[in-house]
């Protein structure tokens, strides 16, 4: 079978990418739930989860730069912090940077938390997804980031007229 005879057979690529995005908004629903699930008894939401996800990965960040990580408004970030302080696992911090800007970093137990909670999400992933190559892990990823370039692109574009409230996306 030639190259061109494979082709013919494959599917066409428009309809594959509009199902990988049809499965994108369930599947998040599914992993928040699934998160949220885990950290049941932590005091945990899946929101802290991801805010704290973020920051031990990175390190300390402001909210903007949280939010705009996190594809989220600043505002909601700004809530998850603050409730993720009073749980004592982040705490804000002086940005060398910007006398006014506050950094946000994980307590000592944040750190721990976060760490213990990764290690058991990966476990049990790799448990779940034994079937799954780091080939295929590989090339989901890339798509999905490939997806969230153009998409990025997609929202800056909108027409202020198609925006919620009218609002200019940029």
């Amino acid at each position: 079978m030639g190259v061109d005879d494979r082709t013919k057979n494959e599917p066409a690529m428009g309809p594959l990418l509009y199902e990988v995005i049809r499965s994108l908004w369930p599947l998040h629903r599914t992993v928040v739930r699934a998160v949220e699930r885990e950290l049941t008894g932590t005091g945990m939401t899946a929101g802290q989860h991801a805010v704290m996800d973020e920051l031990h990965r990175g390190g300390p960040r402001t909210v903007p730069q949280l939010a705009r990580l996190l594809g989220l408004d600043r505002q909601p970030v700004q809530r998850l912090v603050n409730d993720a302080t009073a749980l004592g696992l982040a705490e804000s911090a002086p940005n060398p940077e910007h006398r006014r800007s506050r950094l946000i970093r994980l307590t000592p137990e944040g750190e721990a938390a976060i760490r213990g909670i990764q290690e058991a999400e990966e476990a049990e992933l790799r448990r779940r997804l034994s079937d799954l190559t780091t080939g295929d892990v590989t090339t989901a990823l890339h798509v999905l980031r490939r997806l969230g370039e153009e998409f990025k692109d997609l929202a800056r574009d909108v027409p202020p007229h198609l925006t919620h409230r009218g609002d200019d996306p940029r």
